[in-house]
């Protein structure tokens, strides 16, 4: 009998290429599919031949396997040849190779254990190849691809995999086929819950990808992935759990490397924001280079503002996680608990569990309240992996749990890590637990328990101090009664308290509407103050051109050198008219006054609230009125009796001027009472006023007012973050809280990170990572020398002492040198005998 190799080269010789009406030489498969594609309709025959040669080795070898399980390579080998020529060929010839794809998927379903693993890769690519031709529906073939990642070829199993994650990614790249996809689901699904270990992997590990691809981003798929959580296998639940814990983890890491191109761009030049900046923008150098300093900062503040709004769109997508997509769950919680409770598993995958149900109930804020006495028996400072422990345990803690339940195991947190017999780390790792459940639940502390802990800010360990000032921080937000009074520092809400349990802030207005109020505020007092500025200018001008006629009458009374009596007379004449003006002028005050004060009290007529203040005010006037009476008649009684009088002497002379000039004292200081009071009324009708506009729009806001507050709260943020990087002086909104308290669902969505409970802890290195440390600074270190020997290797000449030892002295020189080396010795040798200090033995 003749192999299939020789039977192809009789089938391709020239001979039977000529009785088939073609002159060519003998032709390669490849070269005869690149001409069957050129031509489908001129090589019919030579498909067919080769066809039915597929078939006869294809019955042969299967005849050899069954007598041999250990067939001919080469068999085998030119069976995968053939299948992957037809497989390339099958588009351009679909009905007389229609048989073909169903033929190799019953080959590899029946005899996929029995063939070797070259032709069983052969036979899957070419089953993939027709796929990818949309000649075979994925449908058909995903049964038998998930049979094949479970027969121990690795490479068929990666091969397997691969092809069909990327055709379901490519059949919903442009739009997603919901009945195709539900079927494939329904596949993977029943797999999935069946007995089958391997099958159920494999489909678990297919649908993980998918959802992690965001493919199959649904709630059936997310559920499906949970309720693995309680397979029967151990292996399947730990898969399912290590999925749902590191999904987080797994989307910042695609994250950081989507958004890494992006980084090494806009990260070129970082500019940072600093006080001094600052201060040089606005009081140093020339105009231009402030303007241009100033114009840098806007640009660095709007970065800050776009970096900011990009985090904050960017929180709710950043900690998805499937368990948001949970159908029941607090049926999930109970299930998977009781399952914790009775299961014999390792301490790693309790941990797990454990994590998951901690996850869930932060989640969705269920409650389940045997939950945290589970956690108290593994709460202690040696335990193995306890800060992962402390974590899932604030994780859990929520505003809907009731206090009474996590008090136990609050109260064992802080005896148990928190003492001074404790170790460091121990102190500060609890220190952070109590102000993370303390954020989640602040009526589980009280007064005396905040002052004990606050007492370790004192502590010389940095872990401990700041782990104590930043519990410090956290209460003069939610309630700074509990702390001393030296503690509170300056508390934006000195009467804040925390919410009892159950109660609920109902939103009765626009969100964020109070920035718009404060910021009419604000510009009603600007006004205000400006007014009262100009007030007060008005003021200082009349008092300079008082002072400028009293000075001028001064000066008039030294020039005028006539009798006395013209004097007397002149200078009477000039306070009667004088007086006479006053009058004038009090008594148009008293008018404007009076009807001021009668048009606004027919305007408190209506207002009842008011009537406190109006009675305030009409007290002022009447008083302010009395005084002025009183001093426009001492003033009158002073005139007359200065005209009366016919003294002539210099000391009257004196007198008379002291009382002029008292008197315009007294007049600019009735001018400035009425003016404050009439300030006063206007004020209060001013407030009235805008009191009936706001009841006129009943709470009615324009598209103008919300794009205001988007404005004015993106502002606040601004300030915030300014505040925390300590850019604000200390003057310039001092009441601007440097610490944000997240609300209850931004705690809910981000998960703990048990990182963050151990910051500023050292962690103790290990001897590989201390001599890997020795190692990394000796790298730019040379070899050890001797200071000798690196002198000697000096390569800029000799030294001056060589060059002595080696220079010719004459000998008058070197005699003297001789004569004073002997000197010295001698010298020497007479102190060295004298350095005995005992007594001798002989006398």
């Amino acid at each position: 009998m003749s192999t299939p190799a020789a039977a192809s080269a009789i089938l391709l010789s020239p001979e039977s290429l000529s009785a088939a009406g073609r002159t060519a030489d003998k032709l390669s498969l490849p070269a005869l599919q690149s001409k069957m594609k050129c031509d489908p309709d001129g090589y019919e025959a030579e498909l067919q031949l080769l066809y039915r040669h597929f078939e006869s080795s294809l019955h042969l070898f299967r005849h050899q396997s069954a007598l041999r399980p250990s067939s001919d390579l080469s068999l085998a080998k030119d069976l995968g040849d053939f299948a992957m020529f037809l497989a390339h060929v099958t588009p351009f010839y679909p009905e007389k190779l229609a048989n073909f794809p169903r033929q190799i998927a019953d080959l590899l379903r029946v005899d996929s254990r029995g063939l070797p693993s070259s032709l069983r890769c052969h036979l899957a690519q070419a089953l993939i190849l027709l796929v990818n031709r949309k000649i075979i529906d994925i449908e058909e073939t995903l049964e038998l691809f998930m049979d094949l990642q479970i027969l121990g070829d690795r490479t068929l199993r990666k091969l397997a995999f691969s092809h069909v994650v990327h055709n379901i990614r490519r059949m919903n790249q442009k739009h997603k086929n919901e009945a195709k996809n539900r079927k494939l689901q329904n596949t993977l699904f029943l797999m999935l819950q069946g007995d089958e270990e391997q099958r159920a992997k494999r489909s678990l590990v297919i649908l993980c990808d998918l959802h992690r691809r965001r493919v199959w981003f649904d709630d059936r798929t997310a559920n499906a992935i949970c309720t693995a959580c309680f397979h029967s296998s151990s292996r399947i639940m730990i898969s399912a759990l290590s999925f749902l814990l590191g999904y987080e983890q797994i989307e910042e890491e695609d994250d950081s490397e989507a958004s890494s191109s992006e980084d090494d761009t806009t990260s070129q030049q970082p500019i940072t924001l600093s006080r001094e900046a600052i201060y040089k923008a606005n009081h140093k150098g020339t105009v231009a280079s402030k303007k241009k300093k100033k114009a840098k900062l806007q640009r660095v503040i709007r970065n800050m503002k776009r970096q900011q709004r990009i985090t904050s769109q960017s929180n709710s997508s950043s900690y998805y996680s499937p368990l948001t997509h949970l159908k029941d769950a607090q049926g999930f919680a109970e299930k998977l608990f009781s399952r914790l409770q009775r299961c014999n598993e390792r301490f790693e995958d309790r941990m797990m569990m454990l994590k998951v149900i901690a996850r869930t109930c932060g989640l969705h804020r269920l409650i389940l309240l045997n939950f945290y006495p589970f956690l108290q028996k593994y709460v202690q400072p040696h335990q193995h992996d306890v800060t992962d422990l402390l974590a899932a345990a604030v994780q859990a803690c929520h505003d809907m749990v009731p206090p009474d339940a996590v008090e136990p195991l609050f109260k064992q947190i802080v005896n148990q890590f928190v003492h001074d017999r404790s170790r460091t780390e121990a102190i500060a790792v609890g220190l952070n637990v109590v102000r993370e459940i303390c954020i989640r639940m602040p009526l589980l502390m009280n007064e005396d328990l905040l002052q004990d802990l606050v007492l370790y800010k004192k502590s010389h360990e940095k872990a401990v101090s700041s782990a104590a000032r930043s519990l410090i921080t956290l209460f003069r937000e939610i309630c700074p009664s509990l702390l001393v009074k030296k503690d509170r520092g300056r508390p934006v809400n000195p009467k804040a308290r925390p919410k009892a349990y159950g109660e609920v802030s109902i939103a009765t207005d626009v969100p964020d509407i109070e920035l718009l109020e404060h910021v009419d505020n604000s510009v009603t007092d600007s006004s205000d103050a400006e007014a009262s500025a100009s007030d007060l200018d008005d003021e200082y001008d009349s008092d300079a051109e008082t002072e400028k006629e009293v000075d001028s009458m001064e000066d008039e009374e030294e020039d005028d050198e006539v009798s006395d009596e013209k004097k007397n007379e002149d200078f009477g004449n000039s306070d009667n008219i004088d007086g006479k003006e006053d009058d004038d002028d009090d008594l148009d005050d008293d008018i404007d006054e009076n009807a001021a004060y009668d048009e606004y009290d027919s305007d408190t007529k209506e207002d009842v609230d008011l009537s406190d203040d109006n009675m305030d005010i009409s007290s002022e006037l009447d008083a302010s009125r009395k005084k002025s009476s009183n001093d426009i008649c001492n003033d009158d009684d002073l005139s007359n009796h200065e005209c009366a009088s016919d003294d002539n002497d210099e000391i009257k002379e004196e007198e008379k001027a002291k009382s002029k000039k008292r008197k315009f004292a007294d007049y600019v200081g009735q001018l400035n009472t009425s003016e404050s009071s009439l300030r006063a009324l206007k004020r209060l009708t001013m407030a009235k006023m805008s009191q009936k506009a706001s009841d006129e729009t009943d709470g009615i806001l324009s598209n103008e007012d919300f794009q205001r507050i988007k404005e004015l709260k993106a502002k606040k943020e601004a300030k915030l973050v300014m505040a925390q990087q300590g850019l604000l002086r200390k003057g310039i909104d001092s009441k601007v809280s440097s610490f944000k308290i997240p609300s209850s669902e931004q705690l809910t969505i981000k998960p703990v990170d048990p990182a963050m409970l151990e910051v500023h802890i050292k962690r103790k290195l290990s001897k590989e990572e201390r001599l890997a440390l020795v190692r990394a600074g000796r790298e730019d270190r040379g070899k050890y020398q001797a200071r000798t020997a690196v002198k000697q290797k000096k390569t800029g000449g000799l030294s001056n002492r060589q060059k002595e030892h080696k220079k010719k002295m004459p000998l008058a020189a070197k005699r003297a040198k001789v004569a004073r080396s002997r000197q010295d010795k001698k010298q020497q040798q007479r102190r060295s005998g004298k350095q005995f200090q005992g007594r001798k033995a002989w006398k």
